[in-house]
């Protein structure tokens, strides 16, 4: 009996050695990485695999949200909260050409070195759309003539705010979209910390090459971009 009791004693402290040490499996797949922890038990962690813009030429229109998870979405024109009172986009989705992405990117991480970050109200804008626009509201004061085409069509421009890193917007003074001079970048009657967070907004976006528009705060356009063909590009919509 004394050997049997032995025995079974080595055998429990056998398998609680073997059970304190952790057994680390691990297995790539697409969706991320899998890991057996040290009850033996399947984990599977998801870490996001994004893309590379390597090798993607800069005139290649690609979804912003498959390269960072840095920035937050509030589309508009994929609602009907928006100066239209109409849903322009089938879907709401950020695409823009690759040049655009490269100086976006480079821009969030400024921001986000502050404790902000780009919150994308409008990305790259097909040219259909701008029909849509302009059947609703066809005055140029407003919305850019389709013929002629827009720096959105063209995937050059963006409609921005920022947010803190927790997703609370900052104070700019006026929602997306106002058409007033309370919106205007020259009119400095506004309460300071209005002021200045339109002036982060402004100086970082300046740094990584846009340039603004006078009277929306929201709006900047990437340098050279005006150069370049309207577009009609759609893009898949996904539940």
């Amino acid at each position: 009996m004394r050997i049997v009791a032995v025995f079974v004693l080595l055998l429990i402290i056998s398998c609680k050695e073997k059970s304190s040490k952790s057994v680390e499996i691990k297995i790539s797949d697409e969706n991320g990485i899998e890991i057996l922890d040290e009850t033996h038990k399947a984990e599977r962690i998801h870490k996001k695999a994004f893309k590379s813009l390597e090798g993607l030429a800069d005139s290649t229109f690609v979804r912003l949200a498959d390269f960072s998870d840095g920035f937050a979405y509030d589309m508009r024109y994929a609602t009907d909260n928006n100066f239209l009172k109409a849903q322009v986009y089938d879907c709401a989705e950020c695409y823009t050409r690759v040049k655009t992405v490269k100086a976006l990117l480079a821009a969030n991480k400024t921001f986000q070195s502050k404790g902000v970050k780009i919150k994308f109200y409008d990305c790259y804008r097909p040219n259909s759309v701008q029909y849509k626009m302009w059947k609703i509201v066809p005055n140029p004061q407003y919305v850019a003539n389709p013929v002629k085409g827009s720096i959105h069509n063209k995937g050059g421009a963006v409609d921005i705010t920022l947010v803190t890193l927790e997703g609370e917007e900052l104070d700019m003074g006026t929602d997306f979209d106002f058409f007033g001079k309370r919106a205007y970048h020259d009119n400095f009657d506004l309460p300071q910390e209005i002021l200045d967070n339109r002036k982060l907004l402004k100086e970082t976006m300046e740094k990584h090459g846009f340039w603004s528009t006078r009277t929306e705060w929201w709006h900047y356009n990437l340098q050279g971009a005006h150069k370049d063909p309207i577009a009609n590009f759609k893009w898949d919509c996904h539940e």
